[in-house]
């Protein structure tokens, strides 16, 4: 692990970067993509989830890669931008949007909104966007969002969908493409109450009683899965298609045996701006009783910037401190005794997730065979 931080920090020196980055290891992105490619079932398509790979170079390097032309979209400023940056691409929602947040992209009467499936997860939100087609005079691609065991929304039954679909079939403007069903709980299920595997088959029976509800020529999109889940999917799923985003950048959530092989390819790297012999502020025994019981670092260190969703990895031992808490000025790091980590070094951390992490800096630093090579911008947050 020194060894390549090591690395990193040379070529964060010689690329002239000396305030808060988000680093991301080109390589291991591509060894990432090359397990994805190895372990995703013949048959499935796959679509890429744009929330969590909000970097247009970055997506367009795993799609060129996988050969993937379809997109779950979850925002619809990067809607907009991924519709724009590939022409030929399909969209799904993957959450039902407002029904004005819909009316205001597709009074733009731009073509490209032609190539997005909207969600729909009531039959009240149906009914709006009935009413809204209508106003507009535009035809509407549905989804149908369905609950397979997570309980966040969605048809729960399968007589429900009937009923909307009965619904939707009658109205001239709106056209049923399929459904949505996620099972990101799945993974997370204790053994007690039956483990992941039991929980993942039982979603995938619900899943196919909802898919037995849709007629022939409303299937071209049933999709399923989420990174954690995906790869576990084979084609008697009765999917087409599954969802996967954060798995080519393995962030600390998704350190799951379903990804085993998997590799971060996401870090933040800070300088770090004082190293100091750790100290509570007031009476000093205080303090020093909590070291010697274990509950308060010897030594510490303060970094640029902080209280980033992201995990320390390296120093190895380096933690943040509950006493001392977190500033996203500069925060305060536990040291192990024997670090020699120094001002001005980088100190790293492994973000908890993708989205919204990778869109913080800006710009992405592209690592390489021990150099950044390139900048990549990441889509604006707003």
């Amino acid at each position: 692990m020194e060894a390549y931080f090591s690395s990193m920090t040379a070529a964060l020196r010689e690329a002239g970067l000396f305030k808060p980055c988000l680093v991301l290891d080109r390589d291991r992105l591509d060894a990432n993509i090359a397990l994805t490619r190895q372990r995703l079932a013949p048959g499935l398509a796959l679509r890429l989830v744009d929330k969590s790979l909000a970097c247009l170079p970055l997506l367009s390097r795993i799609a060129s890669a996988l050969g993937a032309e379809r997109f779950m979209t979850f925002h619809l400023p990067i809607t907009e931008a991924v519709l724009k940056a590939f022409p030929t691409a399909d969209l799904l929602l993957g959450k039902p949007m407002p029904v004005e947040a819909a009316r205001q992209a597709l009074s733009l009467r731009d073509d490209d909104w032609s190539r997005v499936c909207w969600l729909v997860d009531t039959e009240a939100r149906l009914e709006q966007y009935m009413a809204m087609a209508e106003a507009l005079g535009s035809d509407l691609r549905i989804a149908f969002e369905v609950d397979i065991g997570l309980h966040r929304g969605g048809f729960s039954e399968p007589a429900a969908l009937s009923r909307a679909l009965q619904r939707l079939r009658a109205h001239p403007l709106l056209h049923c493409e399929g459904i949505m069903g996620y099972e990101a709980h799945a993974p997370h299920i204790p053994n007690l109450f039956g483990g992941p595997e039991q929980a993942l088959t039982k979603s995938v029976a619900a899943f196919q009683a909802f898919v037995a509800c849709l007629a022939p020529n409303e299937r071209q999109i049933l999709n399923i899965g989420g990174s954690k889940t995906a790869l576990l999917h084979r084609t008697d799923t009765l999917a087409n298609e599954v969802s996967v985003g954060s798995a080519f950048m393995l962030p600390t959530d998704f350190d799951t045996p379903s990804l085993a092989g998997f590799q971060p390819a996401a870090f933040i790297a800070t300088p770090v701006l004082k190293v100091v012999d750790a100290e509570l502020p007031g009476p000093a025994f205080v303090g020093r009783a909590l070291q010697a019981l274990g509950r308060f670092p010897r030594r510490g260190c303060y970094i640029y910037g902080g209280k980033w969703m992201a995990k320390p990895v390296f120093p190895e031992g380096a933690a943040e401190n509950a006493m001392l808490g977190l500033s996203s000025n500069q925060q305060f790091m536990a040291l192990p005794d024997g670090a020699t980590i120094q001002p001005d070094d980088f100190f790293y951390l492994r973000p908890t997730q993708s989205e919204f992490v990778l869109q913080q800096f800006g710009t992405i630093a592209v690592f390489s065979e021990g150099r950044v090579i390139e900048h990549w911008p990441a889509l604006p947050l707003g």
